[in-house]
C-alpha cells in the first residue's frame, strides 16, 4: 500500500487533513479477521454462508480487502496504511473459504445493506466480487435491482470488473450497471512489461454498448495489506485489490465532504482520474489520482 498511496498521490498529510467523523464502509466478502490495523472499528458483522455469531475470515480475501480501504498500518508503522484509515466497517460475509457463493447468498448480502444503512450509517458499499452467468435469468435480474436500490439510497457503490479478460465484453455483469462505479486494474507502466499484471486480465466493457464500462481503473498487481492468517500481511493481485482503493478514496472524500451524495462522488472520481491513453473498454475515464480528486 506504500507504493500505491505515492502512486496515486494519497499523502499522509491528505489523509491527516480529513478529520470529520469516520465514515462507515460495507463489504461483501470471505468475511474479515480482527486484524490489529482494523480493531475497534469492525461495528457490524453478518454471515450468510455459516451462519456464524462471531467475526471471523476462512479465506483471507475480505481482510485483505478491508486492509486496502482502511487499514491504519498500526502493525507496519504506517508503511501499509490503507486509503481512509479512520474509517468504520459493515462486514457481510457472502463467500466461503474458497471464495466461492451465490446468488442467495448476494441478494441476503445486499439486502441487509438496504435495511441496515441507516442504523450503521453505510456511505460506501465495496464489492470485490465477481459474478459469472449463472442461468438463473431472473433472480439475476432481481438481484442487479437490488443493487441498484442501494445505489438510488444513497450509497457509493464500487464493484470489481472481475478477473476475466482481456476480450471486449467480459466485465462482471453487477459492474455493468450503469449506476453503480466499475473499477478494472491498471498500473500505469509502474511493473514495465510485466506478463503477470493484473492489467492483462482485468475485464474489458463492451465497447459497442452505450454504457461505457470500466468507470476508472486503479492498481490491483501484488498490492500488500492485512492478513488473516499467522502474518501480519500479505500480497496479493486482481481487481479486488484494485476496487477497494477507490471505495477507500470515496470514504475519505466524503469525511472532508459529508453532504456530497453518491452522484457526486462518483463525478468527482471520474472527472479527477488520470487518462493512460489506453482504450476506454480497458481504462474507463483513466487511473484514480486522490491527490487530484481533492483539488
Amino acid at each position: 500500500m506504500y507504493r500505491v498511496r505515492n502512486q496515486l498521490g494519497c499523502s499522509d498529510r491528505l489523509q491527516q487533513s480529513c478529520k470529520g467523523d469516520p465514515i462507515t464502509v460495507a463489504v461483501l466478502d470471505t468475511g474479515i479477521y480482527q486484524h490489529p490495523d482494523l480493531a475497534g472499528r469492525i461495528i457490524a458483522f453478518q454471515d450468510y454462508v455459516n451462519y456464524k455469531n462471531r467475526i471471523y475470515d476462512d479465506s483471507g480475501h475480505g481482510t485483505h480487502v478491508a486492509g486496502i480501504i482502511g487499514g491504519n498500518g498500526h502493525m507496519s508503522n504506517g508503511k501499509f496504511t490503507g486509503i481512509a484509515p479512520r474509517c468504520l466497517f459493515c462486514v457481510v460475509k457472502i463467500l466461503d473459504h474458497n471464495g466461492d457463493g451465490s446468488i442467495e447468498s448476494m441478494y441476503k448480502g445486499l439486502l441487509w445493506i438496504l435495511q441496515n444503512r441507516l442504523r450503521h450509517r453505510i456511505r460506501v458499499l465495496n464489492i470485490s466480487v465477481g459474478i459469472g452467468e449463472s442461468g438463473e435469468e431472473e433472480k439475476f435480474k432481481e438481484l442487479v435491482g437490488l443493487l441498484e436500490a442501494i445505489w438510488d439510497a444513497g450509497i457509493v457503490v464500487v464493484c470489481a470488473a472481475g478477473n476475466a479478460g482481456p476480450e471486449n465484453g467480459t466485465i462482471s455483469p453487477l459492474g455493468n450497471s450503469r449506476k453503480v462505479i466499475t473499477v478494472g486494474c491498471h498500473e500505469g507502466g509502474y511493473f514495465g512489461k510485466r506478463e503477470d499484471l493484473c492489467e492483462n486480465y482485468s475485464g474489458r466493457g463492451d465497447s459497442s454498448m452505450y454504457v461505457r464500462k470500466p468507470d476508472v481503473v486503479a492498481p490491483g498487481t501484488d498490492i500488500i495489506s492485512c492478513n488473516s492468517r499467522a502474518n501480519d500481511y500479505v500480497k496479493k493481485s486482481g481487481t479486488s485489490m484494485a476496487t477497494p482503493i477507490v471505495s477507500g478514496a470515496a470514504a475519505l472524500l466524503l469525511e472532508r465532504h459529508p453532504y456530497y451524495n453518491n452522484e457526486q462522488i462518483k463525478r468527482k472520481i471520474v472527472y479527477s482520474a488520470r487518462d493512460l491513453g489506453d482504450s476506454w473498454n480497458k481504462q474507463g475515464w483513466g487511473m484514480i489520482d486522490i491527490e487530484r480528486l481533492f483539488m
